[in-house]
């Protein structure tokens, strides 16, 4: 009983209006506070400029945590709960022996009872990315010291950890388990494939999709309260748009039909004009991501990994099969510094491909809802195997998919006569 009482008053604390209350699934701002050109920081963009439309020139629903003072965190915007450290085994050091296997961390919570609760749950890939904050910066993954390290993640709330040099793992290595399971098997560890959970990477700020089976450990932050959280209530408009009443976003049911580069994809979006609306712009990475559909993939559904109800153009990927894009995002993605605007954030709609030769080739590593990064300018032709320990795809052109409302303003506005004014 204690606990639905707890969870029942924090539903009414996230909630003050009838229409707020039907959000159950509110999406948390990313905390992008920079703007960036193609290489690295700028000041903020006028309407018209290039670049302008970016993450920071959108505000959301700012990140807002309660410290209960028993070793639980409330999420004030989602309505989560969550468990304050990851130390599991209570010696106050986080380090590899506070990792589980899949499995584990999916029992473990049988007889979990943080708090005196007993309802706590391994989450979902979207309840877990929730928490993620793009004022980080990823790591350099040889890196030996943590000094001057930008996690993806509120620090001030959240105790978290890296990987451990002295038990062979890299610093980087400090990959969460969630229970979303891939449909379809990912070929890093096997050639024959691997069974895949999707993880969150708090110190490289990515979501990948990793062996669920017992090669692998993982840090675990068990979640409770709001079981509607990361579930869609998609409404079809008829008119080309798609309404999601859990998020309060309006999506456009096509993509833009092509690949384009990052700030491409910006000026398409501000100067969009559909069904009568002016104001779609460019979804961040984590409106982006709430569209995923994990229960799709190319391999299971013969679909993109996102409701049927929306369209997704066809590509062929770098095996040469029939596949679905990747999309940008407005957050962009910084290495090793916050100042670093090099790369852009997009989500893999349709498999994430990645160069092993030990695996054939050009294989599906990461998973159809991954979340990864690719530089705003280039060549792809310059990546012929990919980047990184799993070869990732470098396209550099992405598609777009617009968005619009929300609980999103911007500081610059429009008059009448088409100027920029400040409010």
């Amino acid at each position: 009983m204690k606990w639905k009482i707890m969870c029942l008053l924090v539903q009414l604390l996230v909630s003050s209006s009838s229409f707020l209350q039907a959000q159950t699934y509110k999406i948390v701002d990313t905390g992008q506070e920079k703007c960036y050109n193609n290489f690295n920081e700028i000041t903020a963009p006028s309407l018209g400029e290039a670049f302008y439309g970016q993450d920071a020139q959108y505000n959301g629903n700012q990140s807002s945590y309660q410290d209960n003072g028993d070793s639980i965190i409330t999420d004030l915007v989602t309505g989560l709960m969550w468990q304050r450290t990851i130390d599991r085994n209570g010696d106050g050091v986080i380090n590899t022996s506070d990792k589980l296997y899949y499995d584990e961390a999916r029992d473990s919570t049988a007889t979990c009872r943080t708090g005196g609760y007993s309802d706590w749950r391994l989450p979902s890939i979207k309840e877990l990315y929730s928490l993620i904050q793009f004022s980080g910066a990823e790591i350099n993954p040889n890196a030996t010291s943590t000094a001057n390290v930008y996690h993806f993640l509120d620090t001030t709330y959240f105790k978290t950890g890296f990987g451990e040099l002295s038990a062979g793992e890299r610093l980087i290595d400090a990959q969460y388990a969630s229970s979303t399971i891939y449909k379809g098997l990912t070929y890093v560890g096997s050639a024959s494939g691997d069974f895949t959970m999707f993880g969150v990477n708090f110190v490289d700020g990515r979501i990948k999709g990793y062996p669920a089976t017992r090669i692998k450990k993982y840090y675990v932050r068990y979640v409770r309260c709001n079981n509607e959280y990361g579930k869609n209530k998609f409404i079809k408009n008829g008119n080309g748009t798609i309404t999601d009443s859990a998020t309060g976003l309006m999506w456009m049911k096509a993509d833009n039909g092509s690949d384009v580069l990052w700030g491409n994809a910006l000026s398409y979006a501000e100067g969009f004009e559909y069904a009568g609306y002016t104001d779609w712009r460019l979804p961040n990475a984590k409106e982006l991501h709430s569209i995923v559909d994990y229960t799709r993939s190319p391999v299971y559904t013969n679909s993109a990994a996102i409701d049927t109800i929306f369209n997704c153009t066809q590509i062929t990927n770098e095996a040469g099969s029939v596949d679905f894009p990747c999309y940008w995002t407005t957050t962009t993605f910084c290495s090793q510094t916050p100042s670093d605007g090099k790369a852009g954030v997009y989500i893999s709609f349709g498999r994430a491909m990645g160069y092993i030769a030990g695996s054939g080739g050009w294989v599906d590593v990461h998973g159809a809802g991954a979340q990864r990064s690719d530089p705003k300018l280039g060549d792809p032709a310059q990546f012929p195997f990919g980047h990184g320990p799993q070869g990732d795809a470098v396209r550099i052109y992405s598609y777009v998919r617009l968005v619009r409302g929300g609980n999103v303003t911007t500081d610059v506005h429009q008059d009448r006569f088409g100027s920029a004014i400040t409010p």
